[in-house]
């Protein structure tokens, strides 16, 4: 028997994980885990597997990667904050931060492809817009377990990693990120291609939510308020699923931290829905000229067209159930926030992670957050220069393009034989 079990928040069903990424009775909601144990208990593991009595695996990976929180001085000290707490995902050993690859995406791989090996048979398919193929490409890396990467043309630059490995098929599409995500779902229509689930999947949702638990180990309680930029919002909801494991354990309080979830102007859709008091999202509304808007962006990384927001336990029902409230971060803000961190702090950042902090300042500054209370910032990304110091950057080089707007079909049949050649 499996030290968890999987629920549907809709229905009530209870199932075996099976790498089940939806309720089998068709329901529109997020499925979760339900662990057998409730109180968290570190295990002497490194990385992210000191969680792993809530991660949905049994087995762990010897990775060094996991999130890191410490107390803020330079930069809470610069908006007048008595307790920030800084959730930092990248590298920076001085810190003892330990993520390669510089994003807190390899918190999501490494307990999904774990999950995979154990609950499923294929392999995986992962769509990005950059730092999550880049992660699992890490993962791959360092397990030799397959995958196919599909991302944008434009950010196939941002996949490389610290070790030589033929064991990822890296596809690249002319478009955005959502025509990767459909040419990712035109692969997984073949046998043996299987998606990694996105939102979808308990392990990448559970392996966000070690930032929260991190955080509330390291200080001793849930944080009053959690920040953090959101392309799909999964890391919100992680956040919020993780607070309330804690609150079940009776060790760190019993309050849900408020949500404070940023994306980056001009492409603002869940924003936009949020403000209307809207569950769902109207594209003719809130992602008008979507293209344009994308185009336009600072952090590129956060503009999902498709985000889990409407569905049963996605970011609506998380921002409700916190009292959570959402940002607009323009792009000349974001990057004036992250010459403020890198100033107070002393480490680089990605620029999603910039336009959380830039939320933080609006939060602070229009007293949406109390300057007294314990806030935890989760820095999704940074440490790339340091990173660039102490590790080789092996760019890994696409193995197939797809044009735009055709599809993945006219390379599917390349793509199976790669995977029968490295599998």
């Amino acid at each position: 028997m499996r030290p968890y079990t999987l629920l549907c928040p809709d229905c009530g069903q209870r199932m075996e994980d099976h790498y089940t990424l939806s309720c089998p009775a068709g329901c529109n909601a997020l499925i979760r885990t339900v662990y057998l144990k409730r109180t968290l208990d570190l295990r002497k593991e490194p990385g992210i597997f000191r969680f792993a009595d809530w991660l949905p695996v049994e087995g762990t990976i010897p990775s060094p990667a996991g999130p890191v929180t410490y107390r803020s001085e330079g930069l809470a000290r610069d908006l007048g904050m008595k307790n920030l707490w800084i959730g930092f995902s990248g590298y920076w050993p001085e810190r003892n931060a330990e993520i390669a690859t510089c994003s807190f995406k390899e918190l999501e791989a490494l307990p999904t492809v774990v999950r995979m090996k154990e609950t499923g048979r294929g392999t995986l398919v992962i769509a990005s817009a950059g730092n999550t193929g880049r992660a699992f490409c890490q993962t791959a890396a360092v397990t030799g377990i397959p995958v196919v990467v599909v991302v944008p043309s434009a950010a196939a630059e941002r996949l490389w990693t610290t070790r030589e490995t033929e064991k990822v098929c890296l596809v690249t599409v002319d478009g955005d990120y959502s025509d990767a995500i459909a040419a990712a779902n035109d692969l997984c229509t073949h046998a043996g291609l299987v998606p990694e689930g996105g939102a979808k999947n308990v392990a990448r949702r559970d392996g966000m939510g070690t930032v929260m638990l991190d955080a509330a180990v390291t200080i001793g309680r849930i944080p009053d308020h959690y920040i953090q930029a959101v392309g799909s919002g999964t890391g919100g909801i992680a956040a919020w699923e993780a607070a309330m494991r804690l609150i079940g354990d009776g060790r760190f309080g019993g309050a849900l931290p408020r949500l404070h979830l940023a994306q980056n102007a001009p492409f603002v859709p869940m924003v936009s829905a949020w403000r209307a008091g809207r569950r769902k999202i109207l594209p003719e509304t809130d992602m008008r000229d979507a293209r344009s808007a994308i185009a336009a962006v600072y952090a590129d990384v956060l503009t999902n067209r498709n985000p889990p927001y409407g569905v049963g336990g996605g970011v609506f029902d998380a921002l409700t159930a916190t009292g959570g409230a959402m940002y607009a971060v323009e792009n000349r803000d974001a990057r004036d926030a992250e010459k403020r961190f890198v100033e107070a702090e002393g480490i680089d950042l990605d620029p999603a992670a910039a336009v959380a902090v830039a939320a933080l300042i609006q939060a602070v500054e229009t007293g949406e957050i109390d300057p007294h209370s314990t806030v935890l910032l989760n820095i999704t990304g940074g440490g790339y220069e340091r990173a660039a110091e102490d590790h080789d950057q092996i760019v890994v080089r696409p193995a197939f393009q797809v044009a735009a707007g055709t599809g993945a079909g006219d390379i599917a049949a390349d793509v199976l034989s790669w995977v029968k050649r490295h599998a």
